[in-house]
């Protein structure tokens, strides 16, 4: 696998080497912002409704005798559902388009909130919890795809690492507050089902607003769709999704006999050159979300088992969740300047280095504070980096199913680590988690470099600059006069 980059990762058509320029030539403009902002409005709700079950723990535990196993096979039903979620979005996303996941996944994730919020039994939940992490999973994948596609090569991964700047970042330290404020407007044994009916409202809303977002200008070339990718583009020059008057430009050339659009093969992520680099980030994100996803479940409870009170382990939490979104927006920019897997390297070793210091050092509520937030700092960074370096994997034709492939299988450690996380706490404590957690991202730091160098390259073939491919001359132009 190591030298699995060396391969090609698609063709360079004269069509993308257009849209290359003229994404460049484009920017970023209002248009752009006002897709980003609508597309991370449901991605902040994804993270409230992951947070959740961490947050209700206390109460199920309290109200229907849970176990930590038993809070752990929550988030079991919950990611694993995603994992498949995102699989299927990512097939329908490279068939029909990227635009109709982000309504179909926002209907799942509500008609999901509203059945938790009526939970008769544990076993009613899990079903609920199912639909939501069906929802989910195919929102984040989807959401990353998009934002990368819409954008020029400089700025495609300071747009797809913003969605974990809401997700990840913000998600995760609001959360918790979002919890309290739910817990104070309806206090008693049945807070926890008003939490779960919270999160239905707002994604209705984003579903709602989410009818201007259009399909991606590189899906449309890929399928020869050039007047529709023209249109796109023009939305996107004049700074507006509802523009008076626009006027169309002729961005792209359309060809009088364009070849027939390639085939979305999925089985193609499992053949050179990209089984290597599959195999090695998806083991990459196994770990990294399977670390997070356990904390994250399980800190109010190892809070609580401390000693302190249900609001104050929520109030803690948020505390150590504070270098998320520093950790998230730090990636965003470092996806603008830095070599992916660099800060991949460097963030990994420091994820395992901090969740040793919690464990081995963690003697106090001040220093488990402070290890804490250093910890979730650069967990958010690697996952907001994972984020990014994703798209980039993969050609047009099969990048939404090699995006969702990969987050999947994050997903899916979301669906078993926090049952192994919960075993070790209920027999060894913060040693037994954090230490877990720290293996977890050895395993990361040494994944991750047997994937590609994609930082500046084209998103159609990792072995050419993005520069040099927008700049290429088109078949039969004439030589530009010196």
């Amino acid at each position: 696998m190591a030298a699995e980059g060396m391969g090609t990762s698609g063709a360079s058509t004269p069509a993308i080497r257009q849209l290359e320029g003229a994404l460049g030539r484009i920017g970023i403009t209002g248009a752009h912002k006002q897709i980003i902002a609508l597309i991370l409005i449901g991605c902040l709700f994804d993270a409230f409704e992951q947070n959740t079950i961490g947050i209700a723990g206390p109460a199920l535990r309290a109200q229907w005798g849970l176990t930590g196993a038993d809070i752990g096979f929550l988030n079991t039903i919950t990611f694993g559902s995603a994992a498949l979620g995102r699989l299927l979005s990512g097939i329908i996303g490279d068939r029909y388009g990227r635009r109709v996941m982000l309504m179909t996944n926002l209907l799942l994730f509500t008609i999901g909130s509203l059945g938790c919020a009526l939970a008769p039994s544990f076993g009613w939940l899990c079903l609920a919890r199912a639909v939501v992490g069906f929802g989910v999973g195919g929102e984040i994948s989807t959401a990353v795809t998009m934002l990368a596609e819409f954008c020029s090569p400089k700025f495609r991964g300071t747009a797809a690492g913003l969605v974990n700047v809401a997700a990840g970042g913000l998600g995760n330290f609001l959360a918790p507050a979002f919890g309290l404020f739910i817990f104070a407007l309806f206090p008693g044994d049945n807070a926890w089902r008003w939490l779960f009916a919270a999160l239905a409202v707002p994604a209705l809303l984003a579903a709602f607003y989410r009818k201007l977002v259009p399909e991606t200008p590189r899906f449309l070339v890929s399928q020869n769709r050039v007047k529709e990718a023209n249109h796109v583009l023009s939305v996107l020059a004049s700074g507006s999704l509802r523009p008076h008057d626009l006027r169309i430009q002729a961005f792209l050339t359309e060809e009088a006999n364009p070849p027939a659009p390639p085939k979305s093969a999925w089985r193609d992520l499992f053949r050179a050159p990209f089984i290597g680099r599959t195999v090695a980030v998806a083991i990459a994100i196994l770990m990294s979300y399977g670390a997070q996803l356990s904390v994250l479940t399980l800190m109010p409870t190892i809070f609580v088992s401390m000693g302190y009170s249900y609001s104050g382990s929520l109030l803690y939490s948020m505390t150590i969740q504070s270098g998320s979104v520093l950790g998230a927006i730090v990636a965003s920019l470092f996806g603008y300047y830095f070599p992916r897997k660099r800060v991949l390297t460097i963030g990994a070793v420091m994820a395992c280095l901090a969740a040793i210091a919690i464990a081995t050092l963690g003697v106090n509520i001040y220093l488990v504070l402070l290890f804490g937030a250093i910890f979730q700092f650069f967990v958010l960074l690697l996952n907001t980096s994972i984020w990014i370096y994703a798209p980039e994997l993969y050609p047009t034709r099969i990048r939404a199913f090699g995006v969702a492939l990969i987050l999947a299988t994050g997903s899916a450690a979301g669906s078993f680590i926090p049952i192994i996380s919960g075993y070790l706490f209920d027999h060894h404590g913060m040693l037994g988690v954090f230490g877990l957690a720290a293996g977890m991202y050895a395993v990361f730091a040494l994944c991750i470099q047997f994937g590609p160098e994609t930082y500046g390259m084209s998103m159609e073939d990792v072995t050419i600059r993005a520069d040099d491919e927008a700049a290429a001359p088109l078949p039969g132009a004439a030589p530009k006069a010196i």
